[in-house]
């Protein structure tokens, strides 16, 4: 079962993606600096580390790039956000 959880504050928006079966972190990361200029998405699998830096105006604009980052053919780790069975 993989399970979403976020963290999100006022200009910042953390994330980690969990597989509950083998209890592993998938991948985690951050958008910093929402609705300022300088924004960015900052996305680790395992030792990979990718940044994207990109106008992020609000946390709606920011959950979208997360999910459609974890989705990525090249630097995402999974298929469909349909995988997702909870978000906490």
């Amino acid at each position: 079962m993989k399970i979403l959880v976020i963290n999100s504050g006022s200009s910042s928006l953390k994330y980690k993606l969990f597989d509950m079966d083998s209890e592993q972190v998938m991948t985690k990361g951050i958008v910093e600096r929402i609705g300022i200029a300088g924004s960015a998405l900052i996305h680790y699998v395992g030792t990979r580390k990718k940044v994207i830096e990109n106008k992020i105006v609000n946390h709606e604009e920011a959950m979208s790039l997360v999910l459609q980052t974890i989705t990525d053919p090249e630097d995402g780790v999974l298929t469909s956000i349909n995988e997702i069975k909870a978000v906490g």
